[in-house]
C-alpha cells in the first residue's frame, strides 16, 4: 500500500478495476427493478420506452467524456464541488458541495431505510423496528470504511460484480425461459399519452424516472486524487463503467418488454420481480428481494465511500470544520465520514417519509451538479487555457454547451413537473449563502 507523504493525505492505491466497480456500483441501485413499471405506465408503448433509455444513455455517455477532461485536468477528491470552486469561486463551489452532499446523505438514509424493509420481509420479526435495523446497517458500514480505503473498496468490488452477475443472469434467465409476448400483449389499452392526449407531462416523467436510475455515472470522479494514475485509469474507469450501466440497463428492459405484457407492466411495482415470478411461480419472490438487498448495499457502499470525500475537500479550503481535513492511519477522511453518517442516520432515525422527500429534492441537485460540471468545463478552458489536460473532451466547445442546455432543460421539466420538491431545492440554495458567511467566517 502506497502511504501518503504527508499526514492527512489521501492514499494514491485506486486503479482502473475500482473505477468501474464504484462507477456501476455507485449507479445501480433499484432504480432498473423499479422504474419500468410507471415508465409503461406512462408512455404504453415498448418502441418509446427504449428511444428514452437509449437517449438517457447517451446523455450519460456524453456527460462521462466531458467529466474526464475535468477529473484528468484537476485530479482532487470531490468532483462537482472541485470544478465549480475552481472555476467559479468559493461561494459557487460550497453551493454545489453542500447541496451535493447533503443531497447524497438523504439519498444513503432512504437506501439503508429500504434495504431494512427488504429485510424485515425475509426476517418478519424485524418488522416494526426498520429504522434501527437501516442505523445498525450504516454503523456497520461505517466500521468497514474507518478500517481503511483498501478494504471499503475491495468490498465495492465485491459488491459491484455480485450486482453485474445477477443482472446479467436477470436478462438470461428472462429470453432462456420466459415466453415471449404476443403482438397483441405488447399494446397497452390505456396510458397516460392516451388518457390524456398529450405526450409532453409522460415522456418528462420517464425521463426524470430514467435520470434517477443513471445517477453515479460519475462516481470514479470522486476518486481522482486517490487514483494511481488518474490521466491514463480515469478514462478507462469512467468509460468502462458507464458501458456497463448502459448495457445492463438496456438488457434489463429489453428483457423485461420480453417477458412481460405490457398492460401487466404498466402496473407493476417492481418489474424484475414480476417478470421472475411470471416465469418460475410465487416462490421466486424470496430470491428477488435478496438481490434488491445486494443491489441497495452496493449503492449505499459507494455512497458512504464518495460522499465524506467532497467534505474533505471543501474542509482543505477551508469552506467546512478544519477537522475535516483529518484522514486516518487506514486512508479514511475520519471526521468527514463521521459526520456524514451521523446526518444519515439521524434522517433514519427520523423517518422513511422525510428521507424519501429528501432523496425526492436531491434529484434537482444531482443534475443541478452535472450543469455546474459541464459550466465549469467551458469556464476552465477560457480561465486556465494552459492547464495540463491529458484527455480532451471531442467536439468541444458543441458538446459541453449541448449538455449543458439539456441539463438546464431538465431542471426546468423539473420545477414544471414537481413544484413542491423544487420549491423546497430553491429555499436550500437560498439558505447555502448565509451559511456559507458563517463557515467562511470562521475558518479565517
Amino acid at each position: 500500500m502506497q502511504q501518503p507523504t504527508t499526514r492527512n493525505e489521501l492514499f494514491k492505491i485506486l486503479g482502473v478495476g475500482f473505477g468501474v466497480a464504484v462507477t456501476v456500483g455507485g449507479t445501480i441501485g433499484t432504480g432498473i427493478l423499479r422504474k419500468p413499471g410507471p415508465i409503461a405506465e406512462q408512455l404504453g408503448d415498448p418502441g418509446l420506452i427504449m428511444v428514452l433509455w437509449v437517449a438517457v444513455s447517451v446523455y450519460a455517455f456524453l456527460g462521462t467524456l466531458c467529466t474526464i477532461e475535468l477529473g484528468t485536468s484537476v485530479p482532487r477528491a470531490g468532483a462537482w464541488y472541485v470544478y465549480a470552486q475552481r472555476a467559479f469561486g468559493n461561494y459557487a463551489g460550497f453551493v454545489v458541495g453542500i447541496n451535493s452532499w447533503l443531497g447524497t446523505c438523504s439519498a444513503l438514509g432512504f437506501g439503508v431505510y429500504t434495504m431494512s424493509e427488504y429485510l424485515a420481509l425475509l426476517i418478519p420479526r424485524l418488522v416494526g423496528f426498520e429504522s434501527y435495523v437501516a442505523a445498525a446497517i450504516l454503523l456497520a458500514l461505517t466500521m468497514i470504511h474507518w478500517i481503511g480505503l483498501a478494504l471499503a473498496s475491495s468490498f465495492q468490488n465485491v459488491m459491484s460484480l455480485l450486482k453485474g452477475i445477477g443482472l446479467f443472469a436477470f436478462v438470461a434467465v428472462c429470453y432462456v425461459y420466459g415466453n415471449e409476448v404476443t403482438t397483441e400483449e405488447a399494446q397497452v389499452t390505456t396510458s397516460k399519452i392516451i388518457e390524456t392526449g398529450s405526450w409532453l407531462a409522460p415522456v418528462v416523467f420517464s425521463l426524470q424516472a430514467i435520470f434517477y436510475t443513471y445517477d453515479g455515472w460519475h462516481t470514479a470522479a470522486y476518486f481522482s486524487e486517490e487514483d494511481r494514475d488518474p490521466s491514463k485509469n480515469l478514462p478507462k474507469s469512467m468509460i468502462g463503467g458507464v458501458l456497463v450501466i448502459i448495457a445492463i440497463y438496456l438488457l434489463c428492459n429489453l428483457a423485461i418488454l420480453h417477458v412481460l405484457p405490457m398492460d401487466r407492466l404498466a402496473q407493476s411495482k417492481l418489474a424484475a420481480a414480476d417478470a421472475i415470478t411470471l416465469i418460475f411461480g410465487t416462490g421466486s419472490g424470496k430470491i428477488v428481494t435478496l438481490f434488491l438487498m445486494i443491489s441497495i448495499l452496493g449503492i449505499v457502499n459507494a455512497q458512504l465511500l464518495f460522499n465524506p470525500r467532497v467534505l474533505y475537500s471543501m474542509s482543505r479550503d477551508g469552506l467546512f470544520l478544519k477537522s475535516g481535513v483529518t484522514v486516518n492511519q487506514g486512508g479514511t477522511p475520519a471526521v468527514a465520514m463521521l459526520v456524514t453518517s451521523a446526518v444519515a442516520i439521524t434522517l433514519i432515525l427520523i423517518g422513511k417519509d422525510a428521507t424519501e422527500k429528501l432523496s425526492d429534492i436531491a434529484t434537482f441537485f444531482f443534475v443541478l451538479g452535472y450543469a455546474s460540471g459541464f459550466a465549469s468545463l467551458l469556464a476552465l478552458r477560457k480561465k486556465e487555457p494552459h492547464l495540463p489536460r491529458p484527455w480532451k473532451v471531442p467536439a468541444y466547445p458543441f458538446l459541453p454547451i449541448i449538455m449543458l442546455i439539456l441539463s438546464i432543460a431538465f431542471l426546468v421539466g423539473a420545477i414544471v413537473q414537481d413544484l413542491p420538491s423544487s420549491q423546497y431545492a430553491l429555499l436550500f440554495l437560498l439558505i447555502s449563502y448565509p451559511v456559507y458567511l458563517l463557515v467562511s467566517q470562521l475558518n479565517k
